[in-house]
């Protein structure tokens, strides 16, 4: 499985963006599905994930702010970010686990100007 992150860029805090997340192939909606992010000089932090059947999962500390889903039709995970802080300014990783081996997207830079 190939995740291909895009969406990422610059914006005024206060802001939105939409990341989105193209995998190479039909994964499964019972399969979770995340976003993870990772700041300077920070270790890579858990966002969102998602999977059929249930509630989405969020952080606290984008709870409120951040919404996960998914178009299982295009193969595709999406993370609309609104309200966005500084503290939100990292590179931000797709993620998956097929068959029990994780599989990661590129990341895609995401800053967050005050």
């Amino acid at each position: 499985v190939q995740l291909q992150a895009s969406g990422g860029g610059l914006v005024q805090a206060g802001g939105s963006l939409r990341l989105s997340c193209a995998a190479s192939r039909t994964i499964h909606s019972s399969v979770v599905m995340g976003w993870y992010r990772q700041a300077p000089g920070k270790q890579r932090e858990f966002v969102a994930s998602i999977r059929s059947g249930r509630d989405p999962n969020y952080a606290d500390s984008v709870q409120g702010r951040f919404t996960i889903s998914r178009d299982n039709a295009k193969n595709t995970l999406y993370l609309q970010m609104n309200s966005l802080k500084p503290d939100d300014t990292a590179v931000y990783y797709c993620e998956t686990n097929v068959e029990s081996r994780d599989y990661w997207g590129q990341g895609t830079q995401v800053t967050v100007s005050s």
